[in-house]
């Protein structure tokens, strides 16, 4: 037996809006709802503020985002991979 623990959590995509603050970013994460009533299908935006380690995003980049333990009062994501604007 092996010492993993497997990964859970949600993981999203979204694109970077703010690099202002130190080790962190906020994202602008887009996501599909249905309306309850009528059916037609909207998009819903939501801002994530993720811990970054790694402090090579740009605004405008794709990234993805994780699900781990708070890291602080309003940061409970971690970028895992970074792509491209």
């Amino acid at each position: 037996m092996t010492n993993e623990k497997a990964k859970s959590g949600k993981t999203l995509n979204g694109t970077v809006v703010s690099i202002a603050m130190n080790k962190t970013v906020v994202l602008d994460v887009e996501r599909s709802k249905t309306h309850r009533l009528y059916g037609k299908s909207f998009t819903v935006n939501t801002k994530i503020k993720a811990h970054n380690e790694f402090e090579n995003v740009a605004i405008g980049d794709t990234v993805t985002i994780t699900e781990t333990r708070p890291i602080s009062k309003e940061v409970a994501f971690k970028v895992i991979k970074v792509g491209e604007k």
